[in-house]
């Protein structure tokens, strides 16, 4: 039998967890494009659901200043499950939250915030010290500075979590090629993460068409015009 492999995503024991993505958080983001940081969070969403894992969001103070979350999450995942707080900081303080994940039964955390350096490593380091497997994910965790996210980083990896980044956990979570639904998990990829794979998948497209139907441009014809 083969053996787990620790340092990977295990789709089947994974929860994702979308962390304080709002609009007036977005405001303060100086480390990430703004429109990159949003397709990466929808991506997420997205792929969570063609996965099948439970995905858990929630807002800090969503009726105040931070704002609501974007409505781009529950609108790519109508799975996803809101759990409000009372103003705690930490995600992880909320009682509401710790019994949902407890409920899945599963011990891998995926896990993205903003902002990166409170609301997505909070619940980081306090997962871990509950003996949860945690994946930081870092860029759809949006920061007030470059030196801020650094820090964290490095400050959430020592505590023993494990950075990762948007295409890599669509990419685990895919696992094979060889499933009835990749091409719509290829969607995910193309429209949010890596567009320019969107040239590659049409290039390889008009080649299988021509292995079928035979060339469009007939340059024989046109040699023989001479």
């Amino acid at each position: 039998m083969a053996h787990a492999n620790k340092w990977m995503i295990d789709p089947n024991d994974a929860v994702m967890l979308l962390i304080d993505h709002q609009s007036g958080l977005f405001q303060l983001v100086k480390d990430i494009e703004l429109p990159i940081l949003r397709s990466h969070v929808t991506a997420l969403a997205k792929v969570a659901r063609l996965a099948k894992i439970p995905t858990f969001t929630t807002a800090s103070v969503p009726d105040g200043p931070n704002g609501p979350l974007i409505p781009e999450i529950h609108q790519s995942n109508p799975d996803a499950v809101y759990i409000p707080r009372t103003g705690q900081i930490n995600a992880w303080d909320n009682p509401a939250w710790v019994k949902a994940i407890e409920e899945t039964k599963r011990k891998t955390l995926l896990i993205a915030g903003t902002l990166t350096s409170v609301c997505m490593s909070f619940p980081t380091l306090s997962a871990l010290v509950a003996g949860y497997k945690v994946f930081t994910i870092v860029d759809a965790s949006g920061n007030w500075s470059k030196m801020a996210t650094d820090l964290t980083v490095a400050r959430v990896a020592q505590a023993g979590a494990m950075p990762i980044d948007t295409y890599a956990v669509l990419a685990e979570l895919m696992s094979t090629w060889n499933r009835p639904d990749a091409m719509d998990f290829a969607a995910v990829m193309v429209d949010h993460i890596v567009p320019p794979y969107r040239a590659l998948m049409e290039s390889y497209d008009k080649a299988q068409s021509v292995q079928k139907v035979g060339r469009e441009t007939k340059l024989d014809r046109l040699e023989a015009a001479k």
